[in-house]
């Protein structure tokens, strides 16, 4: 008899343990299903972006605004083989995209009718090759096809594999469109929105100030200035971006006339910027301000992964903003 209940006691227990390990293997799994939900994509070899939806991609975009400046725009895009090609193709003047950039006042960098007869990528090297029809050569001014060139390489090198850009024309490489540009040779990234003259300094660093925005649109844009600093450097970029634009550049900056900075330090990756407001208060608007501005600007050194920006020793962030601009 007592065997006997031992036995319907035994059953029990492993009846009960087995229901248990049931649910739980329900539960993970369900919990895997709603990962699986969430696509992770690399923008660049720095950050993650999380995109909910899967035909998508965000991918930056480079355009002109009135003042002529190349400006970054982050768009989602549909995701496809190819998305190099694709990014061109939505950079490419039309009707279509002048109405659906027609809120920020920007506008395409690459001549209408233009077709990208073809693109590659070596792996090894990281030269992308791009082929366009001979409308590409459709440009008026000197600084139309600088934008169109620095736009076309900024934007390529924004993907992580590519690092130059070698342009051709109808399968040919030339030496240049239609001014004195020299595109015989890859281009990288050098030298956005440069302002002032080149012999002024022997550096140059990249600061992030306002473009002239409207209602609907707030925009950031990179411009490079030379310095008198030996090699390009944190606090000197700082510092240029805590003075605000040089005058007539049409740029503005929304930082507080009072700022200054107090401290730099950077440790593994990460710069600890200290600022003094003398004690100011601002809103939280106005430190979201700051926040991008300086992070923007630090973004531009490779050396910098992340970002911590105090005001009066109190810590406001821990991160790099992913994007300049969004539309």
């Amino acid at each position: 008899m007592i065997n006997r209940r031992v036995l319907i006691f035994g059953l029990i227990a492993i009846l009960g343990i087995t229901i248990v390990k049931l649910g739980t293997d329900l539960v993970k799994d369900n919990i895997r299903a709603r990962d699986d939900e969430i696509e992770i994509i690399r923008s660049d070899d720095r950050e993650i972006n999380i995109v909910q939806d899967e035909d998508t991609r965000e991918t930056v975009l480079y355009f002109q605004d009135s003042e002529g400046y190349l400006v970054p725009v982050m768009r989602r895009i549909p995701w496809e083989e190819g998305i190099a090609k694709t990014t061109l193709s939505n950079m490419i003047d039309s009707a279509e995209l002048r109405e659906a950039l027609s809120g920020t006042g920007l506008v395409p960098i690459i001549p209408s009718g233009t077709e990208i007869i073809g693109i590659s990528i070596d792996e090894d090297t990281g030269i992308c090759k791009v082929d366009f029809s001979a409308e590409i050569k459709n440009i008026e001014t000197l600084k139309e096809e600088e934008n169109l060139i620095k736009g076309i390489v900024y934007t390529l090198t924004e993907f992580p594999a590519i690092e130059e850009v070698q342009l051709m024309v109808e399968g040919e490489i030339v030496p240049s469109l239609k001014h004195d540009i020299a595109i015989n040779n890859p281009l990288g990234r050098e030298n956005i929105n440069y302002i002032g003259s080149r012999e002024e300094g022997i550096s140059n660093v990249v600061v992030y100030y306002k473009g002239e925005a409207n209602d609907e649109f707030d925009y950031f844009v990179p411009v490079t200035i030379p310095t008198m600093a030996q090699r390009p450097n944190v606090n000197t970029a700082l510092e240029l971006l805590l003075e605000g634009p040089p005058a007539d550049t049409g740029l503005r900056t929304d930082l507080p006339e009072n700022i200054s900075l107090a401290a730099i330090d950077i440790r593994e990756g990460t710069a600890f910027i200290d600022l003094d407001l003398e004690g100011d208060k601002l809103s939280q608007g106005e430190i979201n301000s700051i926040i991008k501005n300086i992070g923007l600007t630090l973004s531009e050194f490779e050396e910098i992964d992340k970002v911590e920006i105090l005001i009066d020793g109190q810590v406001v962030n821990t991160s790099v903003p992913a994007f300049a601009n969004e539309y």
